[in-house]
This record gives structure tokens, sequence and C-alpha cells, in this order.
């Protein structure tokens, strides 16, 4: 029988990349917490010792970089980091006065730059999330846990799911790919039994798992030296974790360290968040919502969707429903998704989207009924 196959991946809280997007997002978080109409676009590099903090930040706040940098790196690391182990450079200025003139109306605001942004949902997950990068986020999630158990596990550490589908069903698992960063305590064979019993096993769904999954458990060998030691590490430079795996398109725009007049971060959570209403409401089984800005215009020069012939309904009555729905503009998103509260360090790890937490409020179906009347 022909199986189509898709595979994602995740990455780990200790991953260079995420380090960065982490220590964006808690600059983000710092600058609302103090003054919830910050600007806020940070760009973090880390290598080795050297985290660089640039970018544009106009806020009313004073904002304790070292600080910020030594408590996120203290959480990934599970031990004390002070600023003696940090060589912190930052090169910060203020927003462009002719970007923030493009933001700042008389009424409401105008989008912060250009760009597309895509959301999407499919009710092939409880969460509405694709399965394999749903599940290569909950591997990484039980890495992070079980590195509090078993010290010879270290922080960097990625995952990789193929799942078989059939008929657009995912049905099995066909393989796994894991790579954790380890000390010299443990042998490769030690490790692979560890990572597959203690990890692997309890995050896959048993009925996925068939006698011909594959394992993958560090192909490569020995993986001690990890995070910024070995590779540098950007803000948002893995834009299919922190979205749909490859399932979905995507406009380009990297989320963490933006604040919420950025519609790169804030338009793609709107999308999420109708694209989840529209399944969720059993308009379609799958649904891409792509929106799309003019800079310092307040209302999207397009917005369309593409249910991938799984609709209920003609596209473009569904259409009709969203528009008359959801508010759009940059000032109705940041409203319906309260935005300017601090709420982003957490969504810098295991992907933006179908998560449970109280603060990814585009994870909510609080306008179920607006759609079916």
């Amino acid at each position: 029988m022909r199986y189509n196959q898709h595979t994602s991946e995740s990455v780990s809280d200790g991953h260079p990349d995420k380090i960065a997007d982490q220590i964006s997002d808690a600059v983000l978080d710092h600058v609302l917490s103090q003054d919830p109409n910050g600007r806020v676009a940070c760009e973090v590099m880390v290598k080795e010792r050297l985290v660089i903090i640039s970018g544009e930040i106009t806020a009313h706040c004073e904002i304790d970089y070292s600080s910020i940098v030594c408590d996120v790196l203290s959480r990934i690391y599970q031990k004390s980091v002070t600023d003696q182990d940090v060589e912190l450079i930052i090169k910060v200025g203020e927003q462009s006065p002719e970007i923030a003139h493009g933001v700042d109306h008389d009424q409401g605001i105008g989008a912060g730059d250009q760009g597309i942004m895509y959301g999407y949902a499919t009710d092939e997950t409880e969460q509405f999330m694709p399965m394999p990068v749903y599940l290569s986020h909950q591997l990484m999630r039980a890495h992070q846990a079980l590195r509090k158990h078993e010290s010879v596990l270290s922080a960097d550490a990625k995952s990789q799911v193929t799942v078989a589908y059939q008929d657009g069903r995912p049905v099995h698992v066909k393989s796994i790919v894991l790579s954790t960063q380890h000390t010299e305590d443990i042998s490769l064979d030690s490790l692979r039994d560890m990572v597959i019993e203690k990890l692997i096993k309890p995050v896959i769904p048993q009925q996925l798992l068939t006698d011909k999954t594959t394992y993958f458990v560090n192909p490569s060998g020995s993986f001690i030296q990890g995070g910024p030691s070995a590779d540098c590490g950007l803000t948002g430079r893995k834009l299919m974790v922190d979205s749909y795996g490859g399932f979905a398109l995507h406009g380009g725009g990297a989320f963490s360290g933006k604040d919420c007049t950025k519609v790169d971060r804030t338009a793609a959570y709107m999308a999420r968040y109708v694209a989840k209403h529209v399944v969720a409401a059993k308009l379609a089984k799958r649904c891409e919502v792509c929106l799309a800005y003019a800079i310092g215009v307040e209302h999207p020069v397009m917005i369309e969707i593409d249910t991938f012939s799984t609709n209920k309904l003609p596209e473009e009555d569904i259409l009709a429903i969203i528009k008359r729905v959801f508010d759009f503009t940059p000032q109705g998103m940041i409203d319906a998704l309260k935005l300017r509260e601090p709420r982003f360090l957490s969504s810098a790890t295991f992907g933006h989207f179908g998560r449970d937490e109280d603060t990814f409020t585009w994870e909510r179906l609080d306008r179920l009924d607006e759609l079916n009347h």
C-alpha cells in the first residue's frame, strides 16, 4: 500500500538558535512589563560565551540586559549562570521615526511593515496541529524534563518525526530521529536505550508505532560539544519549527523579539486563531489563512483562505464569515489577542502554535458561536 509521508522537526531549548529566540523574547517581555506600548525589535546572536543583543527599542523603561540573559541561560542549563560567565555586547537604538510615523495614527495603528503571514489548522490532532510537528515538539518537551533526572543529558537536542498518511490522515510513525547532547559518562548504546525507553516511547502514542518504525538516536555518533560552543545561534532561524513543520506556506517573517505592532508576529497569530476557528467549527477539515499588509496601512491588502478541498461550505462563504467576525486591523488583532501583555518568552520554545497555556491567547476557541450564526 502506498502511503504519503511528511517529516517535521523540533529543537530543544538549548539549541543555539532557540537560545537566541528566548533572549529576544525575554527582552520583549521585560519591556512590556514596564511599558505595554513599548516598541521592540530585538535580535540576538550567541556564540560560545558571547551574546550580542541588537535592534531597535523605544520604551519608557530601564533594561537590565545582563540579568535577562543570565536568567534565560540559568533556566536553560538548569544551573546558575552569572554575568561572569557571559561576554555581553549591546548595540540597540530606537525605532526609526519614519517607521513610527507609519505605525502611529490618530485612530488605531498602521501595520509596522509590509509582508505576508499565514496561519494553519488541521483536525488530525486534538491541538489542531499537524501530527509530525506536534510529536516533534513533544519529544523536545520530554527531553527538557528528562534532563532534570538524567545528568548525562545536556541541553542541545533535535527531534524529527516522519509520519505516514493515508487519505490525508496519519496512520503510523515511519521513523524518529533524536540527537541529544550528552556528557562523556554514557556510552552510545546506553544513550540509545535511554532515549528510546524513557523519552520516545512515553511520548509517541503506542498505536502509531509499528515493528517497522525506525529509531535513529545520535546517528552521527557522539554529541558532546553542543549549543553555542558548537554552533552560532541567531534569532528567527527556526521558522518551520516555530510554525507548522512545513505543512503550510510561510511569509518568511520571524516572530521572536517583535512587539505587537509588527504584523510578522501579530498577523501570523491572528491567522492561526482564525484558521483554528474554521476547523473547530467544522467548516473545513484543514484551513490556511493568508493575510498581507502594507506598511503604515491599517487594513490588510489581502485576506485569503485555502481549505484544500475539505470545506463544508463554499470557500467564498467561509471567507465572508471570517471577514464579518474578525477584525484584521493591527489594533483589532492586538485587542482580540491581548498582545500588549508580557507573554512571549514561553512561545520561543516548542512552537508558537498548538499550545494549551493560558498565555497563548491565539489558541483560544472563544468565537465559535459567531462563526455558526
